[in-house]
């Protein structure tokens, strides 16, 4: 078939880098103030003093930036729990991983917000907790992946539970947690990009150094220990690893859902399973989708803003359905 060809993923994803400059230059381009494309670059390198200066670089520009890498690290979540559990249907927000980082995220936010600057801490601690309470529950002589499915929707219901139970009890401080509980990157700027960036290197890397195990586990456990792969470590390492990325993603823009679904589920029909091209794929269309979602999140009812977790959900439903169709 055509997307077993090199030369075909090789292409995907050279078009998915295009898609990327495109995103990046409409981003920077639409809003309240329109920016010529050749002002753009000019304004970038130059500091002039001109408006289009400190719109571009203090708002558009880490905002495109962020999106960027956001889309990067939940795709790349994504595109990792649906291989380690062999269900194009999982996601970091579907199993609960998100729903933990979210629940003690929101616990710094509402209930101590003097500390609101241990929220990416908080967030990833929530995650990784999640993360190994699902395999606490689902462990019974192993691991199976139906099992980690089934427990990773109870523990999501469960820390959604908790997250609404906060908001009960700390009404007069809902305003703040209602954009982190909608994924939004209004506000965002610099320091946000440079507090997810090493998690983003750090993360496409490691996917990138150990894309063949996961090749391996995907073939089944059987054939994986066959080849002399210690089957539950690189499924306990993959699924930390899948935390590690989903965390630094909600710390910084809150729970965003459907990233993690709709985009590694997307690559792998136009390119098959060979997580060597899916990973790089995944993170070049995760970051131009984040990037377009929120420009119209910014500027479609301009001045207001629509949080872009929103958009993805009207985005990311219908998607959701026709996979369940689907499989």
């Amino acid at each position: 078939m055509l997307r077993d060809r090199k030369g075909f993923k090789i292409g995907v994803i050279i078009l998915l880098i295009i898609f990327l400059f495109i995103a990046f230059l409409v981003g920077n381009i639409k809003g309240t103030l329109k920016v010529e494309p050749k002002r753009i670059f000019e304004v970038i390198m130059t500091d002039d003093g001109s408006p289009e200066r400190m719109v571009i670089w203090n708002i558009r520009l880490p905002r495109m930036i962020l999106a960027a890498l956001v889309g990067t690290n939940l795709a790349l979540s994504g595109a990792i729990l649906q291989g380690v559990m062999k269900n194009p249907l999982a996601d970091p927000s579907i199993i609960g991983i998100s729903s933990g980082a979210g629940l003690f995220g929101i616990v710094v936010l509402v209930v101590f917000p003097q500390y609101i600057g241990l929220v990416p801490i908080a967030a990833f601690i929530g995650a990784m907790f999640a993360a190994f309470l699902i395999y606490i529950l689902s462990w019974k002589g192993g691991i199976q992946t139906t099992r980690i499915i089934l427990a990773g929707v109870a523990v999501s219901a469960l820390f959604g539970a908790g997250i609404s139970g906060i908001l009960v009890f700390y009404s007069d401080r809902v305003h703040g947690a209602l954009t982190f509980m909608n994924g939004s990157l209004s506000s965002r700027s610099w320091p946000e990009v440079w507090t997810i960036l090493p998690y983003t290197i750090a993360g496409f890397i490691l996917v990138n150094v150990f894309a063949e195990k996961l090749n391996i586990l995907v073939l089944g456990d059987d054939v994986a220990r066959g080849v002399g792969l210690n089957v539950e470590a690189t499924r306990l390492g993959f699924t930390a690893l899948a935390a590690f990325l989903a965390a630094s993603a909600v710390s910084v823009v809150g729970l965003l859902g459907f990233v993690g679904l709709i985009v590694p589920h997307s690559i792998r029909l136009i390119m098959g399973n060979d997580y060597k091209y899916m990973f790089p794929a995944t993170a070049l269309l995760g970051s131009v989708l984040l990037m377009f979602s929120d420009t119209f999140a910014r500027t479609f009812l301009s001045p207001t803003e629509i949080p872009v977790g929103i958009v993805m959900a009207v985005v990311g439903a219908p998607f959701f359905l026709f996979l369940l169709r689907r499989e």
